[in-house]
């Protein structure tokens, strides 16, 4: 294996403007631009970009990306570029995840419900060892990157070394792995393992495909080798190996008595607290509950919900950000991507506020301590402290991106040569019989379609009234499955339809180069569903085809509709170009039916799913018990989550809910002071 070494494995040259992107965010880099941006248009290549560039600077790469589905997207691509290097993926290891939360209206509390993806969990541990030990590594992960983990100095000074000719205890062995959370079983299917037989022991870290076989002779390790989980068939001997911690969250004894000492501190303080504010109720629970944590901690090590103690065990101090997987980096060295950034970027900012909104009535009402609070993400002004150099990744660059970059790279130019649709405007009246007409022409030709309407029900009636009509269709929605989403698409992609109508066409994140007409009904409305970046990213699914063609439906022009014609026409104008000077024939990408990629997050996507609809529930019954600026706080939380995830139709509900906050407590406010500055003018008129 070559390590400490990028060895890109191209799947051709550098075509179209890539070269020029890939020397620009170079040399960038090089003389040490703190921010850049990667504008790069639908099909141009940007992963591949990306990829060249990690190989010319050779650096420890992180890419962020705002769900999950693009991030095993990405995750797939580049292992496929770098087959000799460590690519890595650092998501959410919960197939389902209920948070702690207390509803004071209902007096009801709820406790953190979760199930753990062995499979996800040990890709984290392994992205964790990676990065601390290697320097050709790709991590790809969600916004789980600014998320509390372990401490890295515990999780670094805690493996085990053992090499050839070492003398060791296998008692004193078995006690060391038992303190990184190793287990003695006998099923090595979930890794995180060992056991004895004889003179002979085997360990099976979580992060890696094999096992570590060590013969003993007395208390000597006299042979090392790599084995093979299921056969324990020797692959290979060693010379030495390195054990690292079994789970992402380890520490030592001294620190668990220290962090038990200043938890009964602060205890002591916060009970005497709320008892002088009267709070004898929430005094009591909290010194039942937290006592009962501290027994836990003193006799096993554990309690459940250690993570709301993490800043003792890191010995922090209050509101001091916490240790992330950014902390397993070298600042100095690795580079930062944020991909699909328009969204990326408001995802990251909107986390902290979010988080501490939701954990404010667990302190007020005494079910826990206020160290709770800094369990918790990265502010984004601390997540731009603890990176180093970031090139933002996008075909919409936002606000933040434009005014912060030093440089934007355009990568507009496919190398298949294919050019951005051709957009057309009609109108509105008899929309959905212009689109059936167009449609039965695109069927002809044997391709595919996409139309998206405003509301789920119109989605099922219009794919309803195509099917009456000849046109085999299927809608796609925020209420389907991941499983039910991923198998519309592969239907249409392999012809059994012809085409798909839904609200939201832009959440999986997938390569359609069969579809050449897009329809948006209604484009004049505007809203999460109808602005710039919607129209422009929904206008590319048409451009990986050589006839593709976009209608938009409306009877005005309005301002999100003509800033994106004009940076379609105006991307469409230089490809046009650039084919003619180099003599470029456009092709129509030819792509393989996907494995689906998604199979083993498709359990832990539906279960996120459930959490989010638990969790709005839970925010709509807190509203009475908040403040407005907490409550629209939580809501505006959610609202960047799920259209971070492109679930617009979730996110627009969302947003009328906090326009109805925020107007309703106008309306009160005028009320409460019916003399304004108009008013006053009335009444000294008056008297």
């Amino acid at each position: 294996m070559k390590a400490n070494k990028f060895e890109l494995v191209p799947p051709y040259a550098p075509r179209g403007d890539q070269p020029e992107a890939i020397g620009r965010l170079t040399e960038g880099l090089s003389r040490g631009d703190r921010f850049q941006t990667l504008l790069g248009v639908t099909g141009s290549g940007k992963t591949f970009t990306m990829a060249s560039v990690m190989q010319a600077v050779q650096r420890p790469a992180l890419v962020i990306s705002p769900n999950k589905a693009l991030v095993a997207q990405l995750f797939r691509e580049f292992r496929s570029f770098f087959p000799e290097n460590k690519v890595e993926l650092f998501i959410s290891y919960y197939d389902y995840y209920q948070p702690e939360a207390y509803i004071p209206s209902k007096d009801l509390y709820i406790e953190k419900d979760v199930q753990i993806n062995e499979i996800l969990e040990r890709m984290r541990i392994s992205t964790l060892k990676t990065a601390m030990s290697r320097k050709d590594v790709v991590t790809v992960a969600t916004v789980s990157a600014i998320y509390a983990s372990g401490d890295p100095r515990d999780f670094q000074s805690l493996n085990i070394n053992i090499e050839v000719g070492q003398k060791i205890a296998r008692n004193k062995l078995a006690y060391q792995l038992a303190t990184i959370q190793y287990s003695r079983s006998e099923d090595v299917s979930s890794g995180g393992v060992f056991h004895m037989k004889g003179d002979v022991m085997e360990i099976f870290p979580p992060y890696e495909d094999f096992g570590i076989r060590l013969y003993f002779f007395d208390d000597e390790v006299e042979r090392i080798a790599s084995i093979e989980s299921v056969s324990k068939k020797v692959i290979e001997d060693l010379d030495k190996i390195i054990i690292y911690p079994a789970k992402e969250f380890v520490t030592t004894e001294e620190k668990i008595h220290r962090a038990v000492n200043d938890i009964e501190s602060e205890l002591k303080q916060r009970v005497k607290e709320l008892e002088g504010q009267g709070k004898y109720l929430e005094a009591q629970r909290l010194r039942q509950r937290t006592s009962y944590d501290l027994e836990m901690l003193t006799t096993i090590g554990h309690c459940q919900g250690i993570e709301n103690y993490s800043r003792f065990f890191d010995g922090r101090k209050p509101g001091e950000p916490p240790y992330t997987l950014l902390d397993y980096f070298n600042k100095n060295e690795f580079v930062t991507f944020i991909d699909e950034s328009h969204i990326a970027v408001p995802q990251l900012r909107a986390m902290f506020n979010g988080d501490h909104s939701r954990k404010k009535s667990l302190v007020e009402y005494g079910f826990r301590l206020p160290a709770a609070f800094d369990n918790r993400p990265l502010r984004f002004e601390e997540f731009l402290e603890t990176v180093g150099q970031v090139i933002f990744v996008s075909a919409t660059p936002g606000p933040f991106e434009m005014e912060h970059s030093t440089q934007v790279a355009e990568q507009v130019i496919r190398p298949t040569g294919l050019v951005d649709p051709e957009v057309i405007v009609r109108p509105v009246d008899n929309q959905v019989d212009d689109f059936l007409a167009r449609m039965r022409e695109t069927k002809t030709r044997g391709e595919r379609g996409l139309v998206t309407v405003l509301t789920k029900k119109a989605a099922e009636m219009l794919s309803d009234y195509l099917n009456e009509l000849g046109i085999s269709s299927e809608y796609l929605h925020s209420e389907l499955s991941t499983m039910e989403r991923v198998e519309v698409l592969r239907k249409l992609r392999e012809g059994s339809i012809d085409v798909v109508t839904g609200v939201n066409l832009l959440r999986e994140g997938l390569d359609l180069p069969e579809v050449s007409l897009v329809a948006i009904m209604d484009a004049d409305r505007e809203g999460f569903l109808r602005s710039e970046t919607t129209l422009i990213q929904t206008m590319g699914r048409a451009a990986r085809n050589i006839n593709g063609k976009v209608i938009l439906y409306a009877d005005r022009m309005t301002d999100s509709m003509k800033r994106a014609i004009s940076e379609t026409n105006r991307r469409r104008l230089k490809q046009l170009l650039y084919n003619k000077e180099h003599d470029v024939e456009p092709e129509s990408i030819i792509r393989p039916l996907y494995e689906n990629i998604f199979a083993q997050f498709e359990q832990e996507e539906d279960g996120d799913e459930r959490a989010h609809a638990n969790y709005v529930k839970g925010i709509l019954q807190l509203k009475e018990e908040l403040s407005v600026e907490e409550y629209t706080s939580l809501l505006e939380e959610e609202m960047l989550r799920s259209a971070s995830e492109l679930r617009y139709e979730d996110a627009a509900e969302l947003r009328d809910e906090i326009y109805r906050v925020k107007n309703t407590t106008s309306r009160a406010s005028s009320r409460k002071d019916p003399f304004g500055s108009q008013g006053n003018k009335k009444k000294r008129r008056g008297t």
